[in-house]
């Protein structure tokens, strides 16, 4: 974007997004690997693309494509699986480094976040020049390669962190919303997902501008008043949300997928009574308890289905996440012979650190599951299993 002298704005934020984070991790710690197309995963027949490099997706392949596609689109890519290890202490790095430029940082994921540049105007000679900084910093110190976007707001920042990639540094200003943001495809909003795009081009609104300019009341009618709100606000560059620099987990979850479709109810159920016993540990290891708690079923033919339940008392307890996703599980109206490719329980409405209940005593079965989280502690989270579960691709 042309340079603007005057960067006096009431806000100011910036998104930063490491260009194909897994797969640079991999091309930067092995140079066999450098200017090769990389592709990250699960390599089972069932697994999927984490991160492809931008050599692979010359050949079509992209995340969270099935591993078998990839391998037909790319069947001279290097294929890896992942290495968290590595991922999370170059991810620590990149976070640390971000410290220099900004006190409130929001980490969105491994390797993506937010920064409020807010206020610190006099530390920098130019948006530009303060976002050329970060990309500097980050290559210097690690080898690997970021995208910034900065901007008014963080829908727009995230927006413009991807407008030049890879290797992007995009500042968006509130007088380039019409001519760079509305030509976009109303897929570029912040929540539309599949089922919400077909409803929006259904009322023909193709572009993000098409949005801006669309009547509010149709819009809910078709999508519900607080869905329309929020993106006929963002299509007008409206975001109001702040940087959340105390950054919480809102669920804790396992999932796993199946090296082949579970055709019996009987053995779904094995397998949700050893995620029970997974979650259950991962919410006690992370000192809080769950409310709410989430079933999730994906169908041979890809589609996925969420079912979730309300507890009337927050819990940790294996038996008791079992008996609410087996439950939401047999109230799925599942056809005869499909097969399911994947299952996955997860809890959230956290009520804070290790809430309990008045009303009933729970000091017998606490004793029992310290004992049993001693074991994992030890030996491993597997030590001590419900069912038999598979290791997820």
């Amino acid at each position: 974007m042309t340079e603007n002298r005057n960067e006096t704005a009431a806000r100011w934020i910036a998104h930063f997004d490491m260009d194909s984070f897994f797969a640079a991790v991999e091309q930067r710690d092995n140079e066999d690997y450098r200017g090769r197309p990389v592709i990250v995963g699960g390599l089972s027949a069932r697994g999927v693309v984490s991160t492809a490099s931008y050599e692979a997706r010359r050949y079509g392949v992209h995340s969270a494509m099935p591993m078998t596609t990839a391998r037909r689109r790319c069947p001279g890519g290097i294929f890896l699986p992942r290495d968290f290890a590595r991922y999370s202490a170059a991810s620590r790095q990149i976070f640390a480094l971000m410290e220099q430029f900004s006190p409130r940082i929001e980490p969105l994921s491994i390797d993506e976040g937010f920064l409020d540049l807010t206020g610190m105007e006099g530390l920098m000679t130019s948006l530009a020049d303060y976002g050329q900084r970060i990309k500097d910093a980050v290559h210097d110190a690690t080898g690997l390669v970021v995208s910034v976007g900065i901007a008014p707001n963080k829908f727009l920042a995230k927006l413009a962190s991807d407008l030049e990639k890879p290797d992007g540094l995009t500042i968006l200003r509130p007088g380039d919303i019409s001519r760079v943001v509305w030509p976009l495809p109303v897929s570029r909003l912040w929540g539309v997902g599949q089922k919400t795009a077909e409803r929006l081009l259904a009322l023909r609104l193709h572009t993000i501008g098409d949005v801006a300019a669309a009547d509010l009341k149709t819009l809910a009618a078709r999508l519900g008043p607080r869905l329309a709100n929020h993106l006929h606000e963002l299509a007008n560059g409206i975001d109001d949300r702040p940087v959340e620099t105390v950054y919480e987990a809102k669920s804790i979850g396992r999932e796993i997928t199946f090296e082949r479709d579970i055709r019996c109810r009987e053995e779904a159920e094995a397998q949700l009574l050893y995620l029970a016993g997974q979650v259950g540990w991962r919410l006690r290891r992370a000192g809080t308890r769950a409310r709410t708690i989430q079933l999730k079923i994906r169908l041979q033919d890809f589609s996925t289905y969420t079912r979730r339940k309300t507890l009337p008392e927050d819990t940790c307890y294996d038996e008791e996440i079992y008996e609410t996703a087996r439950e939401l599980f047999r109230a799925f109206p599942l056809p005869p012979g499909t097969g399911i490719r994947l299952l996955g329980i997860s809890g959230s409405g956290f009520d804070g650190p290790g809430a309990l209940s008045l009303f009933r005593d729970t000091r017998k079965k606490d004793r029992l599951y310290t004992a049993i989280d001693g074991l994992k502690k030890r030996f491993g989270e597997d030590i001590v299993r419900h069912g038999a579960g598979p290791e997820p691709s």
